[in-house]
């Protein structure tokens, strides 16, 4: 299926691993330009110049920090450089957190809304008129099914994650006259890096095998009882964001192999 993303510019944050590089060279394989966003400067230039490689498309790696005004500006002043502008905004930079509501200092409070909150509305301010200009385009923010479905023991990414689902409904409302769809995925277990790291972490002290704690995470909360992949995710995420889903806004859908208990 032609996703009619040729030569299209979509921004990626948190673009240099896991599940936004996925969704970053799905874009490329597409023949669509891409951004990549990340702090680590060295990862994010060597994961753009793959792409490019790869497939042919212009890709720019942009070092920068999303949870700051000061990162969004950078990028979004990079963005309107390299390309004159964009078409596809991908809010994913985020992490997981590990905390009690009642040890939680304000901080960490501050530094997750920041992240997942505040990023996506520095960026859609300022890279939505550009969109418009361009005759409309897409914005696509990765939440989690905890945003719907909370973990007990990770508070303050539970609760900024739900706060991105309501500002997406609200831009969705407010872009649309400007030709500019804005939607939510909420992943479930999906097979990145870290979760590889945190299981073999996990299982030093049982005998190393990682992969058995896996399958036993996968059993225990999705009835799929397997972890999806980066790839799964990343298609399904940029065929949401291409013209093929032209009449998809304002929604959230999950990818979670039926890990969400409730309708």
């Amino acid at each position: 299926m032609d996703l009619g993303l040729a030569d299209k510019v979509a921004v990626v944050t948190g673009g240099s691993v896991g599940i936004g590089l996925g969704v970053a060279r799905a874009f490329a394989r597409e023949g669509a330009h891409v951004i990549l966003a990340a702090r680590d400067r060295d990862r994010v230039v060597a994961a753009a110049r793959g792409i490019t490689e790869e497939f042919g498309v212009n890709a720019l790696g942009h070092a920068c920090d999303v949870a700051t005004a000061e990162g969004c500006a950078s990028l979004i002043d990079a963005a309107g450089r390299a390309f004159g502008g964009v078409d596809i905004l991908v809010n994913n930079a985020g992490t997981g957190s590990n905390e009690t509501i009642l040890e939680a200092p304000d901080e960490k409070w501050q530094a997750y809304w920041d992240l997942h909150v505040m990023a996506a509305v520095r960026l859609a301010r300022g890279l939505a008129p550009m969109m418009a200009d361009r005759g409309g385009g897409a914005i696509l923010n990765n939440a989690s099914i905890c945003a719907v479905q909370p973990l007990w023991y990770e508070p303050v990414y539970n609760v900024t994650k739900a706060a991105l689902l309501m500002l997406s409904k609200n831009m969705a409302t407010e872009f649309i006259p400007r030709g500019i769809r804005v939607n939510t995925v909420n992943p479930g277990l999906i097979l990145t890096p870290d979760w590889i790291k945190t299981a073999k972490q996990l299982s030093e002290g049982t005998g190393g095998d990682w992969e058995g704690y896996l399958q036993s995470v996968a059993d225990e909360h999705a009835p799929i009882r397997r972890f999806g992949t980066v790839e799964e995710l990343a298609d399904f995420m940029v065929f949401l964001c291409s013209p093929r889903a032209s009449y998809v806004t304002g929604s959230v859908h999950h990818v979670d192999g039926g890990m969400l208990r409730s309708i």
